[in-house]
């Protein structure tokens, strides 16, 4: 295997699993990706709230994108924009009970989406792939 060939295969895999994941929660849930993206990493936070450069951070799309979202999420009262308590040059971003609920309704569809178009395909390596990439990440942090 050639030194690209790891990486080839993780674009063509991305390029091919994504807009899947994509159709599927804008079918059957009306989120897009990208909306899920913030609502995950909200979820996940403590109090359901990050400022917008710790989002910027950990969500998948650029900082820009990021931006862009939130509006998008605000306008569909699925987050809302809140002063922070300590710092009067940041926005806090909350998930809404609605964001909430509509992030709950979608997690099954998006897990499942992972499983059929990754996971499964990788078998008694996914484990090993995970790894691997997360060395990455470490390594570029």
């Amino acid at each position: 295997m050639t030194d690209t060939a790891a990486w080839a295969a993780l674009l063509r895999v991305h390029a091919r699993v994504v807009p899947q994941l994509d159709r599927e929660l804008r079918e059957r849930c009306g989120l897009p990706l990208t909306w899920y993206d913030v609502l995950l990493e909200l979820n996940a936070a403590p109090g359901r709230r990050l400022t917008m450069g710790e989002l910027g951070e950990l969500a998948v799309v650029s900082r820009t994108r990021a931006t862009r979202v939130v509006d998008e999420l605000a306008a569909a009262w699925l987050v809302e924009r809140l002063p922070h308590p300590d710092d009067g040059r940041s926005t806090l971003v909350a998930l809404t009970a609605e964001g909430r609920r509509r992030f709950r309704r979608a997690a099954p569809i998006y897990v499942r989406g992972i499983e059929r178009h990754f996971t499964r395909h990788l078998g008694p390596d996914a484990d090993a792939v995970a790894r691997a990439l997360e060395r990455v990440l470490k390594a570029e942090a």
